[in-house]
């Protein structure tokens, strides 16, 4: 399993002298090798290939298909990929006017508009984004204020939003900055007699980014410089983004002048993904990280993790950590095993092999039935009752139901789900039956 998950899929590039060069699909493959694999990897390198060898990754990924080396050494120090692992904002640093410049650098390459699932909890803000980084200070969307809960993708938009500004050159002076960040460099500002190069950094921008704006609460000194320094870019046409955890509106401690200006643009909030929202999250996560995941797991997941985005994320990596260091298939006993920690009532989402089942059950026919080309009536009815029930009580696409049901396409299930929507209009019996099915699916479940 170890092998399989974290070595087969490593590439080998290049070997040049003592300089060895593989290429792994994606950052968190980078990431756990070094983990946990550095010193296998030193041993084994050493080994076959001498003393004072090196290792260099290359990194791909949908964004960076041509990454640039990287040096891993052996001695453990610091190694730079094409995907430099940034904080979502700048550590601290002294405030020096050559250090202000750097905060140019922050926004995180990862995140972007392509690896942004949309789904209707985040349609608005996603759209509002785009909008926004394509013309910036252009639309009447100025600020754009986003608010949700902690881990629904506040961070990874603003951040997607300045990297599309940037690489397609919408805005030539950018900066992401925290709250927090902004107010510990200007009370160094304050105490370095550099106030006055402080702001003009900040109201130099063309984009200025905030995240956590939140986070102003009782600082008046901070509130005031930041006031100041929107109405600044504000007037001259250049474009706000900021993010909080609540609307404007009900951010406390906050100067009222302040929240007004916050509310004069777009405020787009930001919701808990829905369960289609988040399987099709597990399943870009998972493809992003080459890692396999069977669709009955990703359902699971899904419909036991429901608070954050950054849940599931973590879910995602501990399923594949403890298959990988306790040797174990990945199916839905993991699963459980792994979301024992963070859920109180696991709930297993129903199959459409259940459903036949129950139907079957119900009907007194054999499963196998209603896959075969028969057109007995009883047999009929059943298989058009579980099609109807499979659409109706599961996430499932209308071909994957069909493939349930003898390879049968889409077209047959909509027949069959319209044939049942007009029994139960017209016979009462029939809706009697359908509703002693569901009750039995629901005791099942």
């Amino acid at each position: 399993m170890s092998f399989k998950t974290w070595f087969q899929p490593i590439v080998p590039v290049r070997l040049i002298e003592k300089d060895l060069t593989v290429q792994v699909p994606s950052q968190f493959f980078y990431d756990w090798l070094e983990e946990h694999y550095n010193t296998l990897l030193h041993n084994t390198i050493t080994a076959v290939i001498g003393e004072t060898s090196s290792l260099f990754y290359i990194v791909t990924s949908e964004e960076h298909p041509s990454a640039p080396l990287a040096n891993s050494g052996f001695d453990l120090v610091s190694t730079t990929i094409d995907f430099v692992r940034t904080q979502p904002f700048a550590p601290h640093v002294p405030l020096r006017t050559e250090n202000l410049q750097s905060i140019r650098s922050n926004f995180n390459p990862r995140y972007t508009f392509d690896n942004f699932i949309k789904g209707d909890c985040n349609q608005l803000a996603r759209a509002a984004a785009l909008a926004v980084a394509n013309n910036p200070g252009g639309t009447s969307f100025n600020p754009l204020v986003f608010y949700g809960g902690t881990g629904l993708g506040k961070t990874h938009l603003m951040h997607a939003l300045g990297n599309h500004a940037a690489t397609n050159g919408k805005a030539k002076r950018i900066a992401y900055v925290s709250s927090e960040k902004f107010t510990v460099d200007f009370v160094e500002a304050i105490q370095g007699d550099k106030v006055k190069e402080f702001s003009s950094f900040y109201r130099s921008m063309d984009l200025l980014v905030v995240d956590d704006i939140q986070f102003f609460s009782g600082k008046e000194k901070t509130q005031d410089n930041f006031f100041h320094t929107f109405n600044a870019l504000y007037q001259l046409g250049k474009q706000i983004v900021l993010s909080s955890d609540v609307p404007p509106k009900e951010l406390r401690g906050l100067d009222e002048r302040l929240i007004s200006r916050f509310q004069c643009g777009l405020t787009a909030d930001i919701q808990p993904p829905d369960l289609e929202t988040r399987i099709a999250i597990l399943q870009k996560k998972s493809e992003e990280n080459s890692l396999e995941l069977p669709s009955n797991v990703v359902d699971f997941i899904a419909a036991n993790v429901k608070k954050n985005i950054r849940e599931l994320e973590g879910c995602l990596i501990s399923l594949f950590a403890r298959a990988s260091l306790e040797n174990r298939e990945i199916g839905i006993d993991l699963a459980k095993d792994v979301l024992r920690v963070i859920v109180n009532d696991l709930r297993v989402p129903l199959s459409i092999d259940q459903i036949q089942k129950i139907v079957c059950e119900f009907f007194d026919i054999p499963v196998d039935l209603l896959r075969a080309k028969t057109r007995r009536q009883e047999v009929v009815i059943a298989r058009q009752t579980a099609m109807f029930l499979a659409k109706e009580l599961t996430n499932s696409s209308l071909k994957t139901i069909g493939l349930h049901f003898g390879g049968r396409d889409h077209s047959t299930v909509i027949h069959a789900c319209q044939a049942v929507e007009e029994f139960l209009k017209t016979d009462g019996v029939y809706k009697q039956h359908l509703d002693q099915i569901r009750r039995k699916i629901e005791l099942n479940e």
